[in-house]
This record gives C-alpha cells, structure tokens and sequence, in this order.
C-alpha cells in the first residue's frame, strides 16, 4: 500500500471518529450538563461559594436618586381646580448595604441576615444642595390626622380642625429637601406626643431609615435546589404576611432582588419581595439587552402587577377594606404604613389609569425614565444592571368637619419618587465576560469536535480526488505512449499488392487464396526492389 493511500485511510478513520464523537457529546449534551452543575454548585449563598462574599458585601456601587414634586399653585387646587407640579431633582446618594449577622441554619440549608442601608450625599450627581432647596408638597402628618378622624363624629372632627388651624398647620407645606426626606419635628405631631407619648414627633419620608434595616430575613442557601438560590424563607419570623385580605397577596415570594438562580428561561416569571411595598412582586422577560459586552435579559413588572380587580381579578386581595379597591396603575398601603394614606405607583404614574394622570398638571409617564428593570445574565443569574423606581402618593379627599378640604376630590397626589441604580463595574465585567467565555467553549467543545471532523472531511475528500486525478493522469500517460510507439512502427512499414497468379508448389493453398480473395500484407521497404 503507498504512502498516499495511509494518508487518506488514516485520514478518513480518524474523520468518523471525530465525527461519531463529537455528534454524540452534542445529542448527549454531556458538556454542557457538566458545566450547569458547575454552575449550580458554585451560585450557592455557603462559605467558600464564589457568590458568597460579594453577597454578603455587594462590591458594585448603588446609587438612591430622589425626585420631588413642587406644588406651584396650592391656592387653585384648594378651590377645587387642577394641581400643577414641577418635578426637581436629582438628589442622589451613594447607598450601602453590607449584611450583617449572617447565621447559618439547618445545616447549612438556610441563613439569616440583617441589610442595614446607610447614605452618603453626592453633591457631583445632585442638582443643588438639599439642606438649601426648598420643596412645596403635601403636609403628610395633617392628612394622617385628618384621615383618622373619618371614624369619628363630625362634632369632634370640627373641633380639631379648629385646633389645627389654631396653631397654623395647613395642607401643604414648604421645608428643606433634607427635612423632608431625613426628618423635622413637626409642630402638629409635637402637640399629639404630649397626649400620646407613643406617636413621634418628628416626621420624614426617610426618617430613621439611614443606618437601619428592614427586619431579619432568612434566605435558603440554593444547596439543596439551585432554584431557591437566595430565595426568601422568613421575613421577620413571618412565612407569609397578614396586611392583605387574601393568603396569595399575603405570600412572601422570590428573592430580596439582589440574586436570583442560574439558568434563567425567558418563559419563566420572577418574583421579589419588597418590604417597602409590602408585597410580592413578578417581572416578566421583555427583551435582550447587553451590558458593557455581557449578554442580558431583561425583566420588567408587567402591567397586570398594578392592575385593578377587573382586569387582574388575583390583585384583589390588595384591597383593604376587601372590595374598596383603586384603579389600575396604584396600590394603597396603609396597612402598613400606620393607617397613613400613602398610595404607591411607578413614576409619573406610568402604566397606570389616565385619570391618574390627567388629575394633575406637569406629569409626563415615559418607559425611559419611569419603568423599573432588571438586567440579568441568563447564564449566572447576576444582576448586570437594575433600576428600581417607585413613587410616593398621598390619596386625599373630602373629610367631613374640615373646611379646607370641601373642594376637594379624590385625587392621588404625587410627592417624590426614588430612582435605586446599580450599574457592574468595568472589573467586575471583565471577570464576568471571562467566566461566560470558559462556559462557552466548554459547552461547546463537543461542536469543535464536530467541526474538526468536518474539516478532515473535506481534507478526506480532496485527497481522494487528487488521487483519483493522479490515477487518470498516470493513465493518459501509457495510453500517449503506446499511441505514439504505433506511430513509429507505421513510418517503418510499406504495403503491397499480393500477386493474383497461384504459386506452384501447392494448388489447395491457391485455391484457398482464391477463395478468400486479395488481401495485403505487409513487407519491410528494404526487402522492395525497383
């Protein structure tokens, strides 16, 4: 056998090879299982665990911006017209929230764990200085005292209307960004503590929330199951809550929105608790994204999150009284919040009933600005990039016995929103584009095994035609060859004529001759004579 012909059998036998492999590991999928429960022994919230420190101290800086909405006509809305508002801000600070206590429990299936958030002012990121701008919007503690005297009897409801105006609270007020936001003592709550000791007398949106947390929650590790990676177990002893008028709205379900499992499937919804909504929420997937080179999907609250009983009738467990329920867009939590008249939406009222929207002059709802998101890498389940945006609201409205409020209707009006950001720095990244590389090709190994057979394949085929072609060639070759010897012996040869007279040594040959008729031989030219 020649060299050429060990060259394509050997050729061919390690093609197939390749090839049987290679189509095997593929339909098998044997790599990339391997790589998943990698994957889903490494994204567990256990010591050692590759997630587990930068769970436990978040190193990707998160930003809190807060816009507020200046009232700049009072006079016309207490007479019963429309409220105009101009919206300022930002006023952002860098927000931190290691955790602490962290206690493992059940053998290591579950922890606890404390998240104090703390803020720091950034004047770089800010319009102007919050200890300076001033900010007109709704007196939140008259509204309260208001709202609380609906139960009572118009006789008493008028008496303290007089007393409020006596010492010159009103329904809108003027303060600081930074009172409103980290607290005041509020005249009107200064006189109820001294009949009520338990009642604060200091009020503001973010009062006593700057180093402290939300209560003790209890995460399962993931060990057990990668789909409970992070997943909430308790919150503060709780399983479920008891605000809510039925057991789903009262289900504490999904993460805190900081982790989520591995593998994630467009068709999959996601769930996040969030305490200071005091609900569950889902997002849905709504499109591909990527993030400084890092393929994402993003999740987003659909519209039926928000949604009234009539169009999503499971949300009317979130009304409290069961039945008295507000429209699509708007969720009233006064259950938690003391029995306060806040009412929480997403900015500008985006996603909510235009009535909303029309009530009040100046707003103007985008998906840009106003819609909260959630950037996560399918393959790790990280967030790449979020924004959490939610907007405060007061619900206000005619209180019997309180002059200042007969012109009034039901209105929510808005007060300020939050903007939470976190975007992954560029080292992070780096890290992250290199762990999703070494998945890819050790996922896809078994198709380099495949092409590598494929391009012996083609090396195979070129081989056997070039020896096929070498085959005709060598052929071509004898046969000009012998073509050209016959020529030779053609230009050494002459024809005669055989004589017709018959030879006389034999009479049968002649006349075997004669019976076969002429015919010509052939004789060389030297044995011719002239």
């Amino acid at each position: 056998m020649t060299r050429r012909s060990c060259a394509i059998y050997a050729t061919g036998i390690v093609c197939a090879h390749l090839l049987i492999v290679g189509i095997a590991l593929v339909v098998a999928q044997v790599f990339q299982t391997l790589i998943h429960n990698r994957l889903k022994k490494e994204m567990t919230l256990t010591e050692g665990s590759r997630v587990f420190d930068s769970w436990k101290d978040p190193p990707l800086p998160v930003y809190m911006q807060y816009f507020f909405f200046n009232v700049t006509n009072p006079e016309v809305f207490l007479e019963g017209g429309k409220a105009a508002v101009t919206q300022i801000g930002p006023y952002t600070y860098r927000e931190y929230r290691p955790r602490e206590n962290v206690t493992f429990l059940e053998n290591g299936t579950k922890l606890s764990a404390l998240n104090p958030k703390s803020f720091v002012f950034l004047p770089e990121m800010s319009v102007g200085d919050p200890e300076v701008d001033l900010v007109r919007t709704i007196n939140i503690p008259v509204v309260a005292v208001m709202d609380q005297m609906k139960s009572y009897s118009l006789f008493l409801s008028t008496l303290v209307s007089i007393w409020m105006n006596s010492i010159g609270v009103d329904l809108f007020m003027t303060r600081t960004v930074h009172e409103v936001l980290w607290g005041f003592k509020d005249p009107l709550l200064s006189r109820i503590h001294r009949m009520k000791p338990d009642v604060d007398e200091y009020f503001g949106l973010m009062y006593k929330k700057n180093g402290s947390h939300e209560g003790e929650f209890v995460f399962l590790t993931g060990e057990q199951d990668y789909m409970d990676y992070g997943r909430i177990d308790t919150w503060n002893g709780l399983s479920k809550m008891t605000w809510w008028s039925s057991n789903q709205s009262n289900m504490i379900n999904g993460t805190d929105g900081s982790t989520f499992h591995p593998l994630l499937s467009k068709n999959e919804l996601l769930y996040i608790f969030a305490a200071d909504l005091c609900r569950s929420i889902h997002l849905a997937f709504e499109e591909d994204v990527e993030v400084k080179g890092i393929p994402a999907y993003r999740f987003a609250p659909p519209k039926d999150v928000l949604a009234s009983p009539d169009d999503n009738p499971a949300n009317a467990g979130f009304c409290v009284p069961a039945g008295e329920c507000l429209s699509t867009g708007v969720l009233k939590v006064s259950v938690c919040r003391q029995g306060a008249p806040i009412v929480v939406s997403f900015p500008h009222f985006y996603q909510a009933d235009q009535k909303y929207i029309n009530a009040i002059e100046g707003l103007t709802p985008n998906k840009e600005d106003h819609e909260t998101y959630l950037d996560l890498n399918p393959t790790t389940g990280v967030p790449i990039r979020a924004s959490k945006r939610a907007q405060l609201n007061v619900l206000l409205n005619r209180v019997s016995g309180f002059p200042k409020t007969k012109h009034l209707k039901e209105t929510v009006f808005p007060i300020m929103f939050v903007n939470e950001t976190v975007v992954i720095d560029d080292e992070s990244a780096a890290q992250m584009r290199t762990l999703l590389l070494i998945v890819t090709l050790v996922s896809n190994f078994p198709l380099l095994i495949v092409g590598m057979g494929v391009l012996l394949l083609v090396v195979l085929v070129i081989l056997i035609c070039r020896s096929r072609q070498k085959k005709n060639e060598v052929k071509r070759i004898d046969f000009t060859e012998a073509f050209h010897s016959f020529g030779t012996a053609k230009e050494d040869t002459a024809y005669t004529q055989v004589s017709d007279k018959a030879e006389d040594h034999s009479e049968n040959h002649a006349g075997q001759q004669m019976r076969n008729g002429s015919y010509i031989a052939m004789s060389p030219v030297e044995a011719q004579k002239c």
